[in-house]
């Protein structure tokens, strides 16, 4: 994989949406920092993370995390925890696990070709010198 120049991050990529002020913003990002290696492998220019909550601080509040990468479907998670704290971790937690399956989804599979065609002649014959030591073994 070739290195990103401009890798993202979540105080570059993060908006705060509703529920939340920009002074929520730096607490949002500490909670999201583990997120930082996870996006490393995209741009920052395109990758876009937002983050929303409804009915902040009520019994039935619904915090939204939404991600935005170029090339990608939006990936958006949610989290119904009562405490807010939770309730981020829950959403960047489901976050990160969505980002991995999709980034194995679109990795090729490193071994597929030795699979197709077997293994090349020259492992699959013994060296001259294992051959020598096979035989005197057997004698």
């Amino acid at each position: 994989m070739s290195a990103v120049t401009n890798p993202a991050t979540v105080a570059e990529c993060l908006r705060v949406g509703a529920g939340f002020s920009q002074g929520d913003r730096n607490w949002i990002v500490e909670q999201f920092a583990t997120l930082d290696a996870r996006l490393a492998a995209f741009h920052a220019d395109a990758t876009e993370l937002e983050v929303s909550v409804k009915d902040r601080n009520a019994r039935g509040q619904k915090v939204t995390l939404e991600c935005w990468i170029a090339g990608r479907q939006k990936i958006v998670t949610t989290s119904a925890e009562e405490d807010l704290r939770a309730a981020l971790n829950d959403a960047r937690d489901d976050l990160r696990r969505r980002l991995n399956d999709a980034k194995t989804r679109q990795e090729p599979r490193h071994n597929k070709h030795v699979r197709e065609i077997g293994q090349p002649e020259a492992e699959a014959r013994p060296a001259a010198d294992d051959a020598e030591r096979i035989d005197a073994e057997t004698v």
